[in-house]
């Protein structure tokens, strides 16, 4: 499957982050509900201000994918904090940590 034009490609990988994180967020729950709704909420941010994104004109456009490059760098920040309090270990994060850092790449592209 050929990749999808780019803010597409950062939208379709935005999805695949929130896939990752359902079993990652009930694990960090457990010890602290508050970072996983915020983990939650960052994920959910980054896919909804890129399908944002496409129905704008450019400045607006434009704010709606540095909001997500600001909540792709959120996320992984959460992921980070969940990792140093042991809440998790690296392995059961990598996946997302790794998707959440190529859709803030992608996104420093689209705005740059």
């Amino acid at each position: 499957m050929s990749q999808p034009p780019q803010p597409f490609r950062a939208l379709h990988v935005a999805y695949q982050l929130i896939e990752s994180l359902g079993p990652v967020i009930p694990v960090i729950r457990k010890h602290d509900a508050s970072l996983a709704d915020q983990l939650r909420r960052a994920a959910q941010s980054v896919a909804l201000n890129l399908a944002e994104s496409t129905g704008n004109s450019r400045g607006n456009r434009r704010l709606r994918i540095e909001t997500a490059f600001g909540s792709a760098q959120e996320t992984k920040a959460a992921l980070h904090v969940a990792r140093c309090w042991r809440y998790v270990d690296d392995a059961a994060v990598t996946r997302a940590f790794d998707l959440a850092d190529t859709v803030a790449k992608l996104c420093w592209r689209l705005t740059r």
